[in-house]
């Protein structure tokens, strides 16, 4: 069975959350006989053909971005209706508008759309867009949702015409994510002393993420907090870090596979103090679930309340609110034995929940069910 999946960017161009979601459907996916490609589009595409483990990633040239959008050229046009016309079926992960117009363009295949996040901040733009945004959806063969509880809010999955094509599968990650080797030098070179207790955030440092708010609660906790990642936020942070005079912050920019799994293993707790709904479901909470830590995360009525139970796996607090957020931090980093509890709940519901091969068992399933009723 072969299935394209499509998305605007995409491994080796620096990754986020969804990113790593494809990835790892790839990953979960290949044992049971799917055979996987990714189209995708990069500010620098060459080489154009990659054979990387878990899928071959086709790229075409992203001449612009604008509102987060890559919006490509008559070749990616070419490109993916050859890809289309080699595939059984086509994977979309929304929103990505310019998939939409590459939809229209290429020959008719049995279709699943996993729906990620409502557009949030683009309104006006979401409003233009409204017209193929719904002759996407309708020509669906099924729609998938991370989540019951984002679906149930969403304006467009909870639209009463999609619920015969509604699916749910949440994200997961493969059990190989975090037990690769991890690069301990990462540590000292963030001055972090053996055993030292910190609170760890990585991802994008992106508008959504919260880490203003973040940054006001570090001036409230009792411990070092490292912020791993890079994005469009950064220059603002750490222009608000020197601002706050922060001293138990530590910016550690960019990190390695290896890296990064180095400071999930060292970190008392994972943060991820996100305050929008452009935050669905949170990839870096299963991989902190996975590792057996404990999660302080907000509540904004999407997935990241489905993967971090307040009480049970870790703490949830209220968005924008920085003495809260310090206070579950502090909380965490003084209670060694309730951090310990409360992530050993995680990597319990990781292996119900999120695990690999519960992710690749969902997908192929429904990918067989789709070929088989088209």
């Amino acid at each position: 069975m072969k299935v394209l999946h499509v998305y605007r960017t995409y491994y080796p161009d620096p990754p986020g959350g969804l990113q790593e979601a494809i990835r790892q459907i790839c990953f979960s996916t290949q044992p049971l006989g799917v055979e996987n490609t990714v189209f995708t589009l990069s500010p620098h595409p060459h080489p154009a053909r990659i054979e990387r483990p878990e899928a071959q990633v086709v790229r075409c040239r992203s001449w612009a971005a604008p509102a987060s959008c890559d919006l490509g050229g008559l070749y990616a046009f070419a490109t993916f209706r050859q890809l289309v016309q080699e595939s059984d079926l086509v994977h979309y992960l929304f929103p990505w508008p310019f998939a939409d117009l590459l939809r229209e363009a290429a020959p008719r295949k049995p279709s699943v759309l996993t729906y990620i996040s409502d557009i949030v901040r683009q309104r006006w733009l979401g409003r233009l867009y409204e017209p193929l945004l719904w002759r996407t959806m309708r020509s669906m063969d099924a729609i998938v949702s991370n989540v019951p509880d984002y679906a149930a809010h969403s304006p467009v999955l909870s639209r009463p015409e999609l619920q015969q094509r509604l699916r749910f599968i949440p994200l997961g990650i493969a059990e190989t994510a975090c037990t690769s080797a991890a690069d301990p030098h990462i540590l000292e070179r963030l001055g972090l002393r053996e055993g030292e207790p910190f609170v760890l955030f990585i991802g994008v440092l992106r508008y959504y993420k919260g880490l203003h708010t973040l940054l006001q609660a570090c001036a409230q906790t009792q411990g070092r907090v490292v912020i791993a990642g890079s994005g469009p936020e950064q220059a603002a942070l750490l222009a608000q870090a020197e601002a706050l005079g922060l001293k138990n912050t530590v910016f550690a920019g960019w990190v390695t596979d290896a890296e990064k799994t180095a400071l999930l293993r060292a970190c008392r707790a994972l943060v991820l103090p996100s305050h929008l709904r452009s935050e669905a479901f949170g990839m870096v909470l299963v991989e902190a679930s996975l590792c057996g830590k404990p999660m302080i995360s907000c509540e904004i009525g999407t997935g990241t309340s489905y993967v971090n139970l307040h009480g049970e796996t870790g703490l949830v607090v209220a968005p924008e609110a920085p003495a809260a957020l310090a206070q579950a931090m502090n909380q965490l980093l003084r209670n060694e034995a309730l951090a310990q509890r409360l992530g050993s709940a995680a990597r319990r519901r990781y292996e119900q929940m999120f695990s690999g091969a519960s992710l690749g068992q969902a997908y192929t399933q429904l990918y067989r069910q789709v070929l088989e009723s088209t």
